[in-house]
């Protein structure tokens, strides 16, 4: 890994249902006179986008691939992307395809997509989106913790709904070299002892994280939301990070 004079763009992308503006907290808090930072939306979550419900994951990562363009990243600087949840499918098409522009990525309480892995196997094709679902349940898919009920009320008026081919899409990643870029495991509502335990023994959402060869491991103890309930925090663990080298 090349040793950098500076630290890297960061690129902050956050899961189902939301754009760049769930960053907002975060960003607030890091030290971009040093850094680079930028949250983006991915495509299918623009709620002006007309085609919205037909994006896919590959113009996911297109869009991401895009914005590393955009900020000049290459192989000599490459890029540290943050991805949170759902943003791992995108995300891990992007470090197969171009391992070599990534200076590291920071999973926030998720991890790589393993090869073949579906979000959604068995929601319909009929099924255009997927909106936000009420609170009571989600909070059985995901933890609720640490969320005010302002960022409740926040969470519901901005979510917007999921486009259906991004959850039924397949992850298609063959590169091994994706499994050495450097990365850094943020653990908020699974307790990292317990996400690597799951690793070891093969459990298909965290299999991949087995395989990593270079991997910190961060225990950030909250909900499935930190950058609304530990701001302050996640902006630390993400500002040290883009200082590692490797």
């Amino acid at each position: 890994m090349t040793t950098q004079t500076s630290r890297p763009p960061i690129i902050l992308i956050a899961g189902h249902w939301l754009g760049a503006w769930a960053w907002d907290e975060v960003l607030d808090h890091l030290e971009t006179d040093r850094s680079r930072a930028i949250a983006m939306t991915l495509p299918g979550l623009d709620a002006a986008d007309p085609e919205r419900t037909s994006r896919t994951l590959d113009e996911q990562a297109a869009a991401v691939l895009d914005v590393i363009a955009q900020l000049g990243v290459s192989k000599d600087q490459p890029a540290m992307i943050v991805a949170h949840s759902g943003a791992n499918a995108p995300v891990s098409l992007v470090l197969d395809r171009h391992p070599e522009l990534v200076h590291r990525v920071v999973w926030v309480d998720s991890g790589p997509a393993a090869a073949g892995s579906v979000f959604a196997p068995d929601l319909p094709e009929g099924v255009t989106e997927l909106p936000l679902p009420p609170f009571d349940v989600l909070a059985q898919q995901a933890s609720l913790e640490g969320l005010s009920a302002a960022a409740l009320e926040r969470f519901r008026a901005r979510a917007v709904p999921e486009p259906g081919p991004v959850l039924r899409q397949p992850v298609d990643v063959t590169d091994d070299a994706r499994r050495r870029v450097p990365t850094t495991l943020v653990c908020c509502s699974i307790p990292s002892a317990q996400v690597l335990e799951l690793a070891r023994a093969g459990h298909p959402i965290f299999a991949d994280v087995a395989h990593l060869e270079h991997l910190d491991v961060i225990d950030l103890p909250t909900g499935h939301w930190p950058m609304w309930s530990r701001p302050r925090e996640l902006a630390e663990v993400i500002q040290s990070a883009a200082s590692r080298t490797v």
